[in-house]
């Protein structure tokens, strides 16, 4: 079985330092692909070496994330724009609203989210889309794009059934995390992940958040890594009562046919 990790923040300090000790503990634990992802302009740069060094197993995304739209630059649309060129760029984003902690105002947040899906609408880009405590904003947005859009992923999805029925009949795929490893808080995720169509479904770690509580023994750092994405299909397998295998073969087919199809 082999599995692609849709959500690695490889850049992030708690990473970047070891990446190629994590490189190797991911392809150890079968984990032979990755989507590293972006957060602003500066990460979106960083991403075309660290990436184009590892083509086959690196792919990334290019964007600014709700929490950084305050500090874009003037001209950051035409910057995306080139740095989407680069060949490994399979996804513009982490792009969306965040309205729980409002580290960039709404306003803000609602103009750079929708001048990015412009862009991923001409560049015919999936979209990589992050939203937390903004759901209706954030639908509406979508919905007024839905047929524009090239597909997408709503990352790190913790929502209910009635949620996840909206992203779905927009038409995007489904990225979870080791939240559904959480006995506290991921009752939600556990119920509903089993209405997740087989075709839509992809895994992440988000790391080097959201490290797995099902991991035995009990790790002796909280940082999370690409490696601990098994611990996450575990879960998955079982609140969807299927197999390992059935679920690989699965992740394996979306993440080719959402952000890979256009390479070929």
């Amino acid at each position: 079985m082999m599995w692609t990790d849709i959500g690695v923040n490889l850049l992030n300090a708690s990473l970047r330092a070891d990446a190629e000790a994590i490189l190797q503990r991911a392809e150890q634990a079968q984990v032979h692909r990755m989507l590293v992802i972006a957060s602003d302009e500066l990460e979106s740069h960083a991403c075309v070496g660290l990436c184009a060094a590892h083509a086959g197993r690196l792919w990334h995304s290019v964007g600014i994330h709700p929490h950084q739209a305050a500090t874009a630059r003037p001209g950051y649309i035409e910057r995306l724009r080139e740095l989407a060129s680069a060949p490994q760029v399979v996804a513009l984003g982490e792009m969306g609203l965040d309205y729980n902690r409002n580290y960039s105002p709404p306003d803000i947040q609602v103009s750079v989210f929708e001048r990015q899906l412009e862009l991923a609408q001409d560049l015919r880009l999936p979209v990589y889309l992050h939203e937390r405590d903004a759901h209706d904003t954030f639908y509406a947005i979508l919905r007024e794009r839905r047929d524009e859009l090239s597909g997408g992923v709503v990352h790190c999805f913790t929502g209910d059934e009635p949620t996840l029925m909206r992203y779905l009949e927009l038409g995007f795929s489904i990225g979870v995390t080791g939240w559904i490893c959480d006995e506290r808080r991921g009752h939600q995720l556990q119920a509903s992940v089993r209405h997740i169509p087989s075709d839509r479904l992809l895994l992440e770690t988000d790391s080097p958040y959201l490290l797995p509580r099902n991991i035995r023994p009990k790790p002796k750092t909280r940082i999370n890594e690409p490696a601990q994405l098994t611990w996450v299909a575990t879960a998955v397998a079982v609140h969807r009562n299927e197999s390992l295998q059935q679920l690989s073969a699965a992740t394996e087919a979306n993440f080719d046919r959402l952000f890979l199809s256009r390479h070929r």
